[in-house]
């Protein structure tokens, strides 16, 4: 009489209490991406799933008996572990991306490329009015090589003006104190000796038009440094849109692959599975 007995784990027990757990906290972790950078729990989040899965798989290392040859379930368990510590580092260059200032980061020309053109192109990304299509970013690189020209000829031309300014402060000091009599006094004179009839204006008009003059230059001045305030802020708040758009973009590529990596590894995990449902 021969006794055949086969000996085997019930693979429901596993999969109920161990595999699925730990699929809810990969799924939790993906959906970390959609969490929004300004919560402020992003991080500490990723922190915290990742602590519970090194809890989870502790334990099923002590459930496990100890073999030379490593389980299947402990390599899903090593591969859903690797993916939630790999989220949280990516989670800090989200975060790194989204609170980046212009005084302090210049945006490289390879992120406007990758994150801000090629990347939201293949996930289908768009911003508010703008829709981001091959046309557009072939667009927008001519755009930004004419920006570069334009640059160079307005240094230049600041140049160019600063030098002339410099030169007729240079000719023209008594300009510089047009209060002082001393120095009112010999140019009204000379005015006055030299005008004709038709052409100058009268000493009169002259120093009556000395005070208004200085005033409107005050004003045209202080307009001035109101507009450039008001340009230099929305260009800081066009480069910061720029960075918090490219968080954006990580954020969305990583949601997308992270998802796909963890459907792939459970897949594979039941695959290769000898019994998965046990009758």
């Amino acid at each position: 009489i021969t006794f055949v007995i086969k000996i085997r784990r019930r693979t429901l027990y596993y999969f109920f209490n161990l595999i699925v757990p730990c699929l809810l906290i990969a799924s939790m972790a993906v959906l970390g991406f959609t969490l929004p950078p300004d919560s402020g729990e992003k991080l500490s989040l990723g922190v915290n799933l990742l602590l519970a899965i090194v809890l989870f798989s502790t334990i099923v290392g002590d459930m496990l008996p100890v073999t030379n040859a490593t389980p299947l379930i402990g390599t899903y368990f090593n591969c859903i572990m690797f993916m939630v510590a790999a989220s949280c580092v990516t989670t800090i260059m989200v975060l790194n991306y989204h609170h980046r200032l212009v005084d302090t980061h210049e945006m490289p020309d390879w992120v406007q490329l990758i994150f801000l053109q090629w990347i939201p192109w293949f996930l289908r990304m768009s911003r508010p009015g703008e829709k981001i299509t091959r046309k557009t970013i072939q667009m927008q690189k001519k755009m930004r090589d004419l920006d570069k020209k334009e640059m160079k000829s307005k240094s230049l031309l600041a140049n160019v003006l600063d030098m002339d300014d410099d030169f007729h402060h240079s000719a023209l000091p008594h300009s510089v104190h047009p209060y002082n009599p001393n120095n009112i006094k010999p140019t009204l004179s000379n005015i006055c000796l030299t005008r004709s009839t038709g052409n100058l204006p009268s000493c009169e008009e002259n120093t009556a038009s000395h005070p208004l003059q200085r005033e409107l230059n005050l004003i045209l001045k202080e307009i001035k440094v109101i507009t450039d305030k008001i340009r230099g802020d929305d260009e800081s708040g066009e480069i910061e849109a720029d960075w918090k758009f490219a968080a954006m973009v990580l954020d969305r590529l990583c949601l997308v692959f992270f998802s796909a990596f963890t459907i792939i590894a459970t897949l594979a995990v039941l695959a290769a599975a000898p019994h998965v449902i046990v009758k």
